[in-house]
Parts: C-alpha cells; structure tokens; sequence
C-alpha cells in the first residue's frame, strides 16, 4: 500500500499536470463550448476513466512492450489519431443546432462518454506519459511495484474525474453565455471540430 505523504506528494503534481494545457483539456474545452455543460462533463468523465486502461497496461508491463515495438506503436497511433480525425469530421458537419439551444438536455450523453473514454485510451501519448510518470512515485522499499502503480494510477484517474468534470462544466457555462449573443452553436461546432482535427494530425505526424 502507499502511504499518505507518498499519495499526496503524487496528487499533488497530478492535478498541475491535469490542469496544464493539453489535448484531454483542449478537447474537453472545445466540446463544453459547443454542446453544453452536461455534454462537456461526460466526455470529461469519459477521457478521465480512460486512464484506468493505462494504469492496468502500466501495472502490467504491456506498455513498455509496445513503446518497445515501433510497429506496434506507430500502428496505435494511426488508431488514436485516426479516431480524433473522424470526431471533428463529425463536429465540422454539424449543424449546430443540437450545441447551444439544447445545451440543458440529455443529447447524447452516454456516446460522448464513451467517445471520451476511447480518445483517451487509444491516445499513445497517454501510454508514454503513464510509463514515465507513475514509476517516480513508487517506493522500492514497499516491493510489489506494479500494486504501488495500479493504485496511484487509480487516485490520478479520480482527480481527473473531478478537474475534467469541472473544465467540462465551466465550459458550458461559457458556451451557453455566448449562445446567447447571435448565431455561434454552428461556429463552436466547428471550433470543436478543428480542435479535434489538429490534434489527430498532430498525434499522426509527431515523432
């Protein structure tokens, strides 16, 4: 079992980590804006329990074995970045009108969590950070290596739950605001697209 200081000394560098820019946030952001506030925390909610696939492949050692195969790698990220491509392909064709005027609904919540969950556990990018993040925290003196990462990968998981669930949250209020001032659903619409476009091409060309 880890202990207090070793669980506070991680949550306290996984939430900076959560909250500093990234492709989770932006993504999460772009989507609050323009579907709403519920919207915004499913998907949040979603890319945050895709950590949980991360903290098993970590715990595990099945991540090192596929950062160690390039084919392997390269190949998931083609997965990953292929699946945000289809995404903002999506918001790009929307019409805008289910964002804004039916921010308070229930449009949708359960696939927008589960896309969510897929973005984030296809994302290779998360593989490596696991890899590299969770193994400072784990005390050699306590044995039992891959138990010390399955559960601070849990506490980074449940942290995220609640900074996603709020950018997600906060972002619709935002974006419900602006809905209010002329014809922008279809504009966020398409925001979240390019946002979503921009980083599957990132995540497919990137070294």
């Amino acid at each position: 079992m880890i202990d207090l200081m070793q669980a506070l000394g991680f949550l306290a560098a996984a939430m900076l980590i959560t909250l500093s820019p990234g492709p989770d946030n932006l993504m999460i952001l772009s989507l609050g804006l323009s579907r709403g506030r519920r919207q915004g925390m499913a998907f949040g909610l979603g890319c945050a329990l895709g950590c949980l696939s991360h903290t098993i492949l970590a715990s595990l050692g099945v991540s090192a074995i596929l950062v160690a195969s390039p084919p392997l790698f390269a190949g998931l990220k083609l997965l990953g970045g292929g699946y945000l491509l289809w995404l903002g392909w999506g918001a790009l064709r929307s019409g805008g009108g289910v964002s804004l005027k039916n921010a308070g609904g229930n449009e949708a919540l359960g696939q927008l969590f589960r896309r969510g969950l897929v973005a984030n556990a296809v994302n290779p990018k998360v593989i490596l950070f696991f890899l590299a993040f969770l193994p400072q925290f784990v005390d050699g003196d306590k044995g039992a290596a891959g138990g010390q990462m399955a559960q601070l990968g849990l506490l980074f998981t449940l942290q995220a739950c609640v900074l996603f669930g709020a950018i997600g949250w906060f972002a619709g209020g935002l974006g419900r605001w602006l809905g209010r001032h002329g014809g922008t659903g279809l504009w966020l619409d398409r925001l979240a697209g390019a946002v979503f476009v921009a980083l599957g091409l990132k995540l497919i060309w990137e070294r």
